[in-house]
């Protein structure tokens, strides 16, 4: 063994002060010979299963430890770095750094009561850190009696396994003399350490970059403090030699300590809890038994797809194999607690992934769909030929699966299950925000470089700069390309910035080091393990930010070291389907008809086909996308396996190689139907001949070559890798296996690469049939249930305005109106008034939170209706109900049913609270009237006498209140003004242009279009990357979309302002993607644009009597050369007569001079006048 060893390792999973990485940090030490490693991150493992797999992969001995700081009362604190010798070490630091998460963080940071590792020293190896904490402090006071009276109490702890540590890396060395005089003193070994924080000594910077980031400091901030210096790096052997060269004791004893070290791990043991079967019976047979059990409550409900004897015949076989493989109390497990699921009302999805193959699992209710039914293969899900753990993903009521975690705690034990740990990383832009804060730079010049980085999932910096995806970065890699060499031949703007700005350099290189970094810790988000022990047996456990235990270990290490992930998935779907049956099974009960049993629908309803081809299907489930309605609509589905079909189709591969237009042509009959062989025939017919999923390619190997459904499943794994060696031997036993049937070699050949193309865009049918079925569930619910579904899915958005807004608009398309939010009437959600009416609900008010709604609802259940803003006050518990609550009840109009305007109302508000609270005190102090009634003071107020909001001050008291507008809509401030200028609104528009598709042979086309004259309020942007966006124009009547791109949307991009009006003259046409009508804008123009180029004048109506003196002031205070003329009209005796006023009284439009001139004259009183538009060469078909 080498001279030393580096025990004191922190990794980038200490979170906030290092930036080695697990795969760089082992190529480093194999180059430099170091024969071991020790992990030292603070206070945690989460590195622990991939540095020790990565130091037996570099041939480097692992070293499991953690650096903690122990609290004893009335002493300084001490650091340990704590070492396993065995695996009872291993247990004994397991569970104190679970007492460490759980009980002892402080401010953050997990700490170590002296007690706790008394008791758990055993196993491990203690190395006293002298440069921090408690000794630092002391050493450098030169208190060195104080120094080693606080280190020998641990001496009877440990013994033999306590080392004291020294350093000299530039900060502390003055320390070290101290220090070994303690050890010296004490009879304690020394070893010497670097405390590795980094590689090389030139990422020094990037370092402190990091430690700045997670402080929250800038670099250049004089007063942060320097905890580090430029020496911890990963130094050799050689130099810490040097550096320790009169004490060579110090290396020597590293070089121990790691022999005494012998920590082993071993990987694939997978370990279950026992599953409590009846006496008399094992799990084999007990999984037997409610197996057969299940088989029959099936068979006697559902109709078979089989014999009976087919579906005897594989649920033996699907036993015998998972009795084979030891997994019946897998399957027990997760049927029982999707058993109790059911039972306390927390819907359960009728599969997800793979497990929807199994036959085991639909008898056991884990599943609803029958396999045979469907075709689905059990060998896709557990495969008796390569062992690996099953793995169902079950998907849960979102706002019960929490409860379902629960109760398998309290099954099992809390110490024996917990969720699963994950980390979050540097990402790209995220990362360039970071370091240009703590670089010193401002928000607008660091916010306009991360605006260069695209806004795509998962793109990594070196892609943003060489634009180049990662696989075709490694291929330039490969070629012996640099990743600098990339960068300098790169033309993106990123790239450009990068070579001419220094600053901008440096902030992309710093950036660069760290990107990918493990940043923090959270809680996966359905993971739950479940251990036959206690968890710390096992992994230790950490405590997420919201207070939730979960493992050290990520989803792969739990796994690694033999714990089973079991997924407890949240869909609100599920919610929302539930919640929808129930309203729906209320109504139904209502008429004396029976309930809707949503787990047994039948799957060929026409009702719901032909509302799927509508593509009306906002809201329901995995196919309300745009792209999605317009391959639904293509593909016009008229039976189950259709929508079966769509989720495998609607996915990248097929959408992009012509598979999905193979598919639709061959439907509707516009290509041939043709079978690779006559025998592929009943596999391939659901799918018009074309290899869809994966189960068909497994399927194809069986009947074609052979294949057991084991082996084919290893294929359709093979041909997913991709691996050349592996794929000619496999070619070989493919054609070898058809010839054997009778088929001939060539075509057996041609077949074998046909079904290794369709391979990597196969899906999985089991995945894909148990999402149709919710898709249909959601589909039926809507077309026969419309009022109720959508009521259930608004309730499930209920606290986020962007997606009721649209829910809204179907609402309306639907023809189902949603009243208004009252007090008198609204629930706390959105409820269902009748089969085609729904409530606005109370809590989906803005400051209307779960509390006051309850008041208000409690007090109704009481007494009764409210009859009156001062009753309703009077009879809330206003200690429950403030002001602030109230108001947004008023501008929300909830309090509207009281017949009084929402002006009056706010305005008498302060009254009616005071009187409320005197009538609340009088009560509380006994005072009553002559017939011993309480007094009451609030029926002798008037409501004020005010005037009713304007449209202007109903859309921002409904904005506010709502987050949305309701009654009123802001284009109904310009409609009077600017209907002048079109012939039709949206709706009208929309009605004279059909809908054809813009979609041909796979390909877009752009649709020649129609000349119109658009006029509507900008409703929301879209923007696709930096140069294009998506406007959304709504006119009250419907909407059109507008895409602007490049010049264009530079040239507009200050005419683009939400909730403002805009005209817009362009080419109307429909886009089958976008599934609506598109304008591509010739010209656009705001609306004091418009005003400035159309407006001939304001238009003043008057009567007879009216005194025109009152004008004058205006007229002045407004006149304008050349300005535009008054335009008066004069109504008397049922007649009318028009003047313009003189040159002199010539005006500037303006809103100014509109609201000034209503002041004297009345709302409807005063209009600009505009002249027919001139854009384009020809008006007759404008707003057609």
């Amino acid at each position: 063994m080498s001279a030393f060893v580096h025990l004191r390792v922190h990794t980038e999973y200490s979170l906030r002060d290092s930036t080695v990485r697990l795969k760089p940090l082992f190529a480093r030490a194999r180059k430099l010979g170091l024969p071991a490693l020790g992990l030292s991150d603070e206070a945690n493992l989460f590195a622990l299963v991939k540095f020790y797999r990565a130091a037996q992969a570099a041939g480097v001995k692992p070293i499991i430890g953690t650096d903690v700081e122990v609290l004893e009362e009335g002493q300084p604190p001490l650091r340990f770095g704590l070492y396993c010798q065995h695996r009872d070490g291993y247990r004994n630091l397991s569970r104190l750094l679970t007492l460490a998460q759980l009980k002892g963080r402080e401010q953050g940071r997990a700490r170590v009561q002296a007690e706790w590792l008394r008791e758990h020293a055993d196993g491990l190896i203690a190395v006293a850190v002298s440069s921090q904490a408690g000794l630092a402090q002391l050493l450098s006071q030169q208190e060195d009696e104080a120094a080693r009276a606080l280190l020998e109490p641990w001496c009877a702890v440990f013994g033999d396994r306590l080392y004291v540590d020294l350093q000299r890396t530039g900060r502390t060395d003055h320390l070290v003399g101290g220090a070994l005089d303690m050890a010296l003193r004490l009879d304690l070994p020394v070893v010497a350490s670097n405390e590795v924080r980094f590689l090389d000594s030139e990422d020094f910077a990037s370092h402190e970059a990091r430690v700045c980031i997670h402080d929250g400091d800038r670099l250049d901030d004089a007063r942060r403090e320097r905890r580090y210096t430029d020496q911890q790096y990963l130094k050799s052997a050689e130099d810490m030699a040097a550096l320790f060269a009169d004490i060579p004791s110090a290396l020597s004893n590293t070089v121990e300590l790691a022999r005494r070290c012998n920590l082993e791990l071993e990987f694939g043991n997978n370990v279950l809890p026992d599953f409590p079967v009846p006496e008399g019976h094992t799990a084999a047979s007990y999984i037997e038994h409610v197996a057969r059990e299940g088989l029959e409550k099936r068979l006697e409900r559902g109709v078979l797809f089989g014999t009976r004897e087919d579906y005897e015949a594989r649920l033996v076989r699907e036993i015998g194999v998972i009795n084979q493989m030891g997994f019946p109390g897998y399957f027990l497990i997760v049927a029982d607690f999707i058993r109790w699921s059911r039972e306390n009302d927390v819907p359960v999805g009728p599969g997800r992934g793979s497990g929807a193959g199994s036959l085991v699992a639909w008898v056991l209710e884990i599943t609803d769909l029958d396999p045979l039914q469907f075709d689905l293969l059990f060998e896709r899900f557990l495969n008796p030929e390569r062992v690996s753990m099953p793995d169902f993903d079950v998907d849960f009521c979102i706002a019960g699966r929490d409860r379902v975690i629960d109760y398998v705690a309290r099954q099992y034990g809390r110490d024996h299950v917990s969720q699963i740990i994950t980390y979050g990383s540097m990402a790209a832009k995220a990362v360039v925000r970071d370091v240009g804060r703590v670089l010193g730079h401002g928000y607008g010049y660091v916010d306009r470089i991360a605006k260069l980085v695209p806004n795509e999932l998962g793109i990594s910096l070196t892609g943003a700069l060489t634009g180049l995806d990662d696989k075709a970065i490694a291929a330039e890699l490969e070629q012996g390309h640099s990743v600098p060499e990339l960068i300098r031949a790169s033309r993106t703007e990123l790239a450009q910035a990068y070579r001419d700005e220094e600053e901008i350099t440096e902030l992309i290189d710093t950036a660069l080091k760290l990107e990918g970094l493990a940043r923090n810790a959270g809680k996966h988000a359905g993971g739950v393990v479940i251990a036959p022990e206690a968890l710390t047996e096992y992994t230790p456990l950490y405590v997420d930010p919201d207070g939730h235990p979960v493992t050290q270990f990520d989803k792969d290490d739990v796994e690694s070291v033999g714990l089973v992930k079991f997924d407890f998935l949240g869909l609100k779907t599920l919610t929302v389907v539930d919640h929808a049956t129930k309203l729906v099974n209320i109504s139904r009960a209502a008429k004396g008809e029976p309930p809707v049993d949503i787990r047994n629908l039948e799957l060929d309803d026409p009702g719901v086909y032909e509302l799927l081809q509508s593509g009306k299907v906002t809201a329901c489930f995995q196919i309300e996308s745009a792209g999605m309605r317009q391959l639904v609509r293509k593909l016009r589905p008229d039976n189950f396996e259709d929508i079966v079909s769509l989720l495998a189709l609607f996915r990248p591969g097929p959408l992009q190689s012509g598979m999905v237009d193979d598919f639709v042509m061959r439907k509707h009959g516009e290509a041939e139907i043709t079978y690779p062989h006559p025998s592929l025939e009943p596999i391939l017919k659901p799918t018009y001949g074309v290899i869809l999923y994966q189960e068909q390619v497994m399927q194809i190997a069986q009947v074609l070559s052979g294949y057991s459904l084991g082996g084919a499943d290893l294929l359709r794994r093979a041909m997913g890798k991709k691996k050349p060696e592996v794929m000619a031997a496999e070619r070989g036993k493919f054609v070898d296996g058809a010839q054997d049937n009778g088929v001939d070699g060539q075509l057996a050949g041609e077949i074998f690469d046909l079904i290794e193309k369709f391979a990597g865009y196969g899906f999985n049918k089991s995945h894909s049939a148990a999402y149709a079925y919710v898709a249909y569930q959601t589909a039926w619910l809507k077309h026969y249930y419309p009022a109720h579904f959508m009521c259930a899915v608004m309730c499930a958005d209920l606290d986020n305005t962007d997606k009721l807004v649209p829910l809204l608009e179907d609402c309306r398309l639907l023809e189902i109106p949603v009243d208004g939010p009252c007090v008198n009437r609204s629930d706390y959600r959105f409820s269902v008034v009748n089969d085609r009416r729904i409530r606005y609900g109370l809590g989906a008010l803005k400051g209307v939170g779960q509390g006051p709604v309850d008041v208000i609802l409690e007090a109704r259940e009481q007494d009764g209706p409210f009859k009156d803003i001062f009753e309703f006050c009077r009879r809330l518990d206003l200690k429950r109900m403030n002001k602030r609550v109230l108001e947004a009840l008023i501008k929300a109009g909830a309090l509207d049913v009281f017949g009084e305007h929402r002006a009056a109302l706010l305005a008498a508000l302060p009254q009616a609270i005071a009187a409320a609270e005197q009538d609340a005190a009088a009560a509380e102090a006994g005072q009553v009237d002559l017939f011993g009634e309480a007094v009451q003071q609030a029926q002798e107020i008037e409501m004020p006498d005010v005037p009713a909001w304007q449209t202007q001050e109903l859309l921002i008291a409904e904005k506010e209140s709502l987050g949305l507008y309701f009654t009123v809509h802001p284009m109904d401030l310009y409609r009077r003004e600017l209907g002048q200028l079109i012939s039709n609104n949206f709706a009208g528009m929309i009605a004279n242009e059909p809908a054809q598709s813009n979609t041909r042979g796979g390909k877009r086309w752009k649709p020649r279009g129609r000349d119109v004259l658009a006029v509507g309020v900008l409703w929301s942007m879209r923007f696709l990357g930096e140069f294009r966006a998506i406007l959304s124009l709504d006119d009250g009547s419907a909407r059109i979309s507008a895409m602007l791109s490049g010049e264009e949307l530079e040239l507009n991009r200050q005419r683009l302002r939400r909730e403002q009006p805009l005209v817009i003259w362009g080419k109307l046409a429909y886009d089958d993607y976008e599934d609506g009508y598109r304008i591509r804008p010739e010209e656009i123009l705001d609306l004091e644009e418009v005003r400035q180029r159309f407006a001939i004048g304001v238009q003043i109506s008057v009567d007879a009597d009216f005194d025109y003196a009152v004008l004058q002031p205006i007229l002045k205070q407004h006149k304008a050369t050349p300005g535009l003329p008054v335009l008066m009209q004069l109504r008397a005796d049922g007649q009318q007569a028009d003047f313009k006023l003189g040159a002199d009284w010539r005006v500037d439009i303006s809103d100014a001079l509109v609201r000034d001139l209503e002041g004297v004259c009345g709302k409807q009183r005063v209009l600009i006048r505009y002249r027919r538009p001139d854009f384009g060469r020809s008006r007759s078909s404008e707003g057609e």
